[in-house]
């Protein structure tokens, strides 16, 4: 059986301000052709479909096209983030076309979407995003004493619980599990919203055990989690584009995963469309300015300026040479010594302490004309609080 393995898709996500939902509409098609090309029998989306629990409505749009033209060709199998909704997501999921599964109700984790190939069937149980704090009493079962403990761990073992003793009433069957966690030995990335519960925000892969495929969405750079020889297979398909410049030097992909008759899993990483790459780079404002670095013109880029004295008109001048620049920065390098630290009271003259303020931001002690500027400001502000 041949799988897509995709996840966080963050409809409605903007990076320093850029609206992605073109780029992310570009994703779509290049999923919907490999998918057409590829001849992949299921498509698994491993939750954070959306950016936020209300999505805008051109991303509710594009995910409502994405699916209908997905479920066309494969059998799809939907599980929400912790950033999407799991009701919003899930609303009317009984009503949805055949061969489009939502799977966001924690008490429906055990029932699997059953798929058939020549080899014999394959089920796929999604876990929605499992919040401790929502969900430790459900999983924690009628006989128990309490709730489950109060961390991610806890309430992932309970649900695997729940998935091995259906899997194991389904003799041959090989099995897929669709889940959003961050598993212990995953390789973070700085876009990725915090999901500690208790001070406690990993799952031990030795939690998922006892099924073929783990599916598993929120760590946004692609990624194998546990040994390279380990059973069951562990991977994050990553997100589809970079969120954030700490993302700049994945290979954003999705996972064509092949599972075998025997539950053997291969999986194959497909590169994704890139609207444009992500570069950082410093340096003086004439060397950033005199032509070394025009290679970076088309990029998305983060640029400091590391002169001793921030630049006259440095983001202005930066982005007449570097139009896509989404973060532009000055970092003072060689510069005069930061001021002494000392406390500010009332007898402080705020001069001073203004002049203290531009040696900082500038790299360079307040000249004569700043200082007048400052005593000016000064004695205005002191003249209006006398007059009221």
């Amino acid at each position: 059986m041949l799988i897509l393995h995709t996840s966080d898709w963050h409809l409605g996500r903007t990076l320093h301000g850029v609206d992605l939902h073109e780029h992310q509409a570009a994703f779509v098609d290049h999923l919907v052709e490999l998918v057409r090309d590829r001849g992949v029998q299921v498509v698994v989306v491993a939750g954070d479909v959306y950016d936020r629990a209300v999505p805008a409505v051109p991303s509710v749009r594009l995910l409502g096209s994405a699916l209908q033209r997905l479920s066309e060709l494969a059998t799809v199998v939907v599980t929400p983030g912790n950033h999407d909704s799991a009701v919003r997501l899930g609303f009317a999921a009984e009503l949805m076309r055949p061969g489009l599964h939502l799977r966001a109700r924690v008490d429906e984790l055990a029932t699997p979407v059953v798929v058939d190939d020549p080899d014999g069937p394959v089920a796929f149980y999604g876990l929605p995003y499992l919040d401790p704090d929502t969900v430790r009493h459900a999983l924690a079962g009628p006989d128990a004493d309490g709730p489950l403990a109060r961390s991610h761990e806890a309430v992932v073992a309970a649900a695997m619980r729940r998935v091995r003793a259906d899997l194991a009433g389904r003799p041959g069957t090989r099995a897929v599990v669709i889940a959003h966690a961050f598993v212990s030995g995953g390789a973070a990335s700085e876009s990725e919203r915090d999901i500690r519960v208790g001070g406690v925000d990993s799952v031990p892969a030795g939690v998922l055990d006892g099924v073929d495929y783990v599916a598993l969405g929120h760590l946004h750079g692609a990624q194998r989690v546990g040994a390279v020889d380990a059973r069951p297979v562990i991977r994050y398909s990553g997100s589809p584009l970079a969120f954030s410049f700490g993302e700049r030097g994945h290979v954003k992909s999705s996972a064509l995963v092949t599972l075998a008759a025997d539950g053997g899993v291969t999986v194959e990483t497909v590169p994704t469309p890139v609207p444009r790459p992500l570069v950082e780079f410093d340096d003086t404002i004439d060397r950033l300015l005199d032509g070394r670095y025009d290679d970076h013109v088309g990029a998305w880029s983060r640029i400091t300026a590391t002169d001793p004295v921030h630049p006259d008109r440095l983001y202005a001048r930066v982005r007449e040479r570097f139009p896509h620049a989404l973060a532009i920065h000055h970092v003072p390098v060689g510069a005069v010594d930061a001021p002494a630290l000392r406390a500010v009271t009332v007898e402080t003259d705020p001069v001073e302490v203004a002049a203290d303020f531009v040696a900082f931001a500038s790299g360079a002690p307040a000249d004569e004309l700043e200082l007048d500027i400052v005593r000016s400001a000064y004695e205005a502000a002191r003249a209006t609080e006398s007059s009221e």
